[in-house]
């Protein structure tokens, strides 16, 4: 099962919300009613990228069209072997890499699942998060006074300085960059 992603909807330097694309959608849709010639920018939170959301029609078909898939009943038990999702793909790797995986206990697709599994549980990839950040940056406050000081206190790691810098912005510009470090937001 996976999870829905959380976008992040912006009109001007406002957050107006963080949510689902259900949610996200429903928000956009109302903000640039009420305000047509403020733009809306929606960012997905994991990737700090723009999202390109249709919002053509009211605001239940545009709801609708992003509300999640009704999850599926199991199927009735059925006698055999259960079906696991088992989708067979090539793996290309080098001759010491298959020497090792014959090596480990269950053999190289038990011990692919492992090391995927674990990469998994490890969370967001800290360079991932970096650049999510900056990008949000970029798209949101490229053009503000000390984007460049706050960019260079962003890549070399100083959150002090970071803060500082984002201190000159809209509180929720600098609380969604600090969002996607996955770091707690400045106080207010």
């Amino acid at each position: 099962m996976t999870s829905e992603p959380l976008y992040a909807v912006f009109q001007a330097a406002r957050r107006l919300t963080v949510g689902p694309p259900a949610e996200a959608a429903l928000a956009a849709h109302k903000a640039l009613a009420a305000q047509p010639d403020a733009p809306v920018i929606v960012l997905d939170r994991a990737t700090g990228q723009v999202v390109d959301l249709d919002l053509r029609g009211d605001a239940a078909t545009v709801q609708a069209r992003y509300a999640p898939a009704p999850e599926i009943a199991p199927e009735t038990v059925k006698r055999g072997r259960p079906k696991l999702g088992v989708v067979s793909r090539e793996v290309t790797l080098l001759p010491r890499h298959w020497e090792w995986l014959a090596q480990q206990p269950g053999g190289a697709s038990v011990t692919l699942r492992k090391l995927i599994d674990a990469a998994r549980k490890g969370g967001p990839d800290p360079r991932a998060r970096l650049n999510a950040a900056y990008r949000v940056m970029v798209t949101l406050a490229g053009d503000r006074e000390g984007f460049e000081e706050a960019s260079r206190a962003l890549f070399t790691g100083d959150h002090a300085a970071l803060r500082q810098r984002l201190a000159v912005w809209p509180a929720d510009i600098g609380q969604e960059v600090l969002a996607c470090l996955d770091t707690d937001p400045p106080s207010a």
